[in-house]
């Protein structure tokens, strides 16, 4: 008896292998990934407006606290934004076929990032060098918690820079390379807005937290 090979649809082979239908597919796991980043945020948010409302609570930006003149949260939000706007730049450089640009705005946009972290790990150790522990607040947990995961989530956006760039030195046709890019700049436009809302946290008082605690309800 004669068994035959499997068969393969030539056009579901030839989809799978299709550019545009990989661009699809890298695209909606994307969007699915910030969908659960956004959830995650949310929750850690919630949970820190309401824990906020506790007496024992002692803003780090109190005028005592040593953030209640948050310049290095200053530089390091200018810093993730020259970031970002590297990505940017390597996007229109894709679209203009320009590839030297493209690579440049690549290696500035992973510069800027890996400069943002090391900052952030400095500030870590001098809040933990005055005595500012994790256990020691309730403001100084969610801090190290806001940081530590939105620092982890720029660790991942690295591996995937890192895939792009060497695509980008490898000689990938820039028709295949834009996708790859852009959902870089995706990635790291949406982590700078996530920032922008946990700096806004880290150096809000509690009266500010109590009145939109009590605007949404709890």
């Amino acid at each position: 008896m004669n068994v035959s090979a499997p068969q393969h649809h030539p056009n579901f082979d030839e989809g799978w292998d299709d550019p545009a239908i990989a661009a699809r597919r890298k695209k909606t796991a994307l969007q699915v990934m910030l969908a659960v980043i956004t959830a995650l945020f949310f929750l850690f948010t919630i949970a820190f407006l309401i824990r906020a409302q506790y007496p024992d609570y002692e803003s780090l930006a109190a005028p005592w606290q040593p953030l209640a003149n948050p310049w290095l949260l200053w530089v390091n939000s200018g810093i993730l934004l020259l970031a970002s706007l590297s990505f940017h730049w390597a996007v229109v450089s894709a679209r203009s076929e320009n590839i030297n640009a493209t690579r440049d705005g690549l290696y500035l946009a992973g510069f800027f990032t890996v400069m943002f972290l090391i900052s952030q790990l400095w500030l870590w150790q001098q809040l933990i060098a005055l005595g500012y522990y994790v256990n020691s607040n309730p403001a100084n947990s969610f801090f190290y918690l806001f940081t530590g995961l939105h620092g982890l989530h720029l660790l991942a956006g690295l591996f995937l820079w890192l895939k792009t760039l060497r695509e980008a030195r490898g000689g990938l046709p820039l028709s295949l390379l834009q996708s790859s890019v852009a959902l870089c700049a995706t990635y790291w436009h949406f982590l700078f807005v996530v920032w922008l809302l946990l700096f806004s946290l880290i150096v809000g008082d509690q009266a500010t937290f109590r009145a939109i605690a009590a605007f949404c309800g709890f």
